[in-house]
């Protein structure tokens, strides 16, 4: 499958720009490789730090041959577009959300279903297992292979009023969530009501009773001061998202077997740091809502997880989502 050109010409000219400059660092034919990757979040986030410490270590490793040249910010387009450019090579690296590589392979939708993962450190255990490596490597004909997988935060319910701590305390809830049907079902699943709502108009939402609260992770609570309207964040870790650091497959299968093992091994080391380099920034985000009021609440997921048993299933469509489904869920012991 491939993306209709809804970012063609944007695409066109940064191809464009990137094959000059292409051709004047081959020309010259001194300096590293570099590897130019496409990021949409600022420098301050942890995958574009988790970025930086790969390159560094990935020239390190190679004697300088390799380095990588991150742009941030969606400075050569958003994931969409980006993943267009890695695919032609214009590009060789972007990390994209889960959800785009859906299009290609419907089976990467079990990375993000609700209560897949117990808990963060059940995530970390499969994202750095070689459990995805087939998986991964699903999407090579289609010009771009997953390299490895990083955390994007677990979404947790935050209230007015009162913690959440059972299904019973969800009863009469309207909760905000992303504009997605499996969202919604998820809420209705957990004892509540979701309602479909731009990030925007949360604050004000909740603030004037037209919510009851909303889900997300803590960075975006603290960031967003949504703790100012509703002060009590309660763990229930519905959905762990997953971004993807994804590769040109031509670029990746063109390179000798030594240094592709060398990167092959440092992206999936770079998961470890990027997990690392998230809870740090977890801390500081918990700590700033707790400085304003804030309480955090741990949560026995287990009756959420059953009422959610039923839309699990519903979700799993083929053998092959069920296997990915099993495998991971075995490691959460």
């Amino acid at each position: 499958m491939k993306f209709q050109p809804k970012f063609a010409l944007l695409s066109a000219l940064i191809v464009a720009s990137l094959a000059i400059t292409g051709c004047k660092e081959e020309s010259k034919n001194e300096g590293p490789v570099v590897l130019k990757t496409a990021f949409n979040q600022s420098e301050n986030n942890p995958q574009y730090k988790a970025l930086v410490d790969f390159s560094t270590k990935l020239e390190k490793a190679t004697d300088g041959k390799y380095k990588l040249e991150i742009h941030p910010n969606e400075l050569l387009g958003d994931q969409r577009a980006t993943l267009e450019l890695v695919q032609s090579g214009a590009i060789q690296l972007a990390v994209v959300a889960n959800p785009l590589v859906e299009n290609f392979n419907k089976n990467f939708s079990v990375l993000a279903m609700p209560y897949v993962y117990d808990n963060p450190e059940h995530q970390r255990k499969v994202f750095t297992s070689d459990l995805l490596n087939p998986l991964f490597a699903s999407t090579k004909s289609n010009g771009f292979e997953v390299l490895t997988a990083y955390t994007a935060g677990a979404r947790s319910m935050y209230t007015k009023g009162a913690a959440v701590k059972t299904p019973a305390d969800m009863k009469g809830k309207k909760i905000r969530v992303m504009q997605s049907d499996t969202m919604i079902k998820m809420l209705d699943c957990m004892g509540g009501t979701g309602v479909p709502m731009g990030q925007g108009e949360v604050y004000s939402a909740i603030q004037q009773g037209v919510l009851d609260g909303a889900e997300n992770n803590e960075i975006t609570y603290a960031d967003l001061k949504q703790y100012e309207v509703a002060p009590f964040f309660s763990y229930t870790r519905h959905v762990m998202v997953a971004d993807l650091l994804v590769v040109n497959e031509s670029f990746i299968s063109e390179m000798d077997t030594k240094d592709q093992e060398t990167f092959r091994k440092l992206a999936k080391e770079s998961t470890a740091v990027e997990f690392d380099l998230w809870n740090k920034a977890l801390d500081v985000a918990k700590s700033t809502a707790v400085s304003h009021g804030a309480t955090f609440t741990e949560v026995d997921i287990k009756p959420f997880q059953e009422r959610c048993q039923s839309l699990q299933s519903t979700l799993l469509t083929t053998p092959e989502q069920k296997d990915v489904f099993q495998k991971i869920r075995a490691m959460a012991n």
